[in-house]
């Protein structure tokens, strides 16, 4: 129990993380889910809580798409529906373009957009970050197009 207040008197963590690490440290596996259940009961481990505030902080600090949340959350070993729900809630007011033109301004900040995405090379690295981002494939090729005249072959590619 020590070692789980510990862990998160460090950063949050969800349930499945959580386990993992209870497991590569306690001598006797049968004690981490009784482990886990008080940490719930006493209000220090809720999953929903947890999602929600890490989809928050992942769209408002770095400017992510739905979709690389929805991953990060997965990979935090989030229960896939309420990973979903935390994001459906958390983007619900959110305009994509809006966000995806916010991030390109961000990543090229210096540089002429237009300039920049001409090169088909240059465009193409964008599309590829945008998708990494998390962004929709429809709504990057909509705010590419804008800026390079390329952008439709990008749909060919996807």
């Amino acid at each position: 129990m020590e070692y789980a207040l510990r862990l998160l008197g460090g950063r949050a963590c969800s349930t499945g993380e959580l386990r993992q690490k209870l497991r590569r440290k306690a001598e006797n596996p049968d004690d981490i889910e009784g482990v886990v259940a008080r940490l719930k009961e006493l209000g220090y481990l809720n999953d929903k809580r947890f999602a929600d505030a890490y989809a928050t902080a992942r769209l408002e600090n770095q400017g992510f798409g739905k979709m690389r949340v929805l991953r990060d959350l997965r990979q935090r070993r989030v229960a896939p529906g309420v990973a979903e729900q935390a994001v459906q809630h958390v983007f619900e007011d959110t305009d994509e373009i809006k966000l995806i033109e916010e991030f390109l301004r961000r990543k090229f900040p210096r540089d002429d957009l237009a300039r920049t995405l001409a090169d088909e090379k240059k465009l193409a690295a964008a599309y590829r970050r945008l998708r990494y981002a998390g962004f929709g494939a429809g709504n990057s090729i909509r705010v590419l197009k804008r800026y390079a005249a390329k952008a439709e072959e990008l749909e060919e590619s996807d």
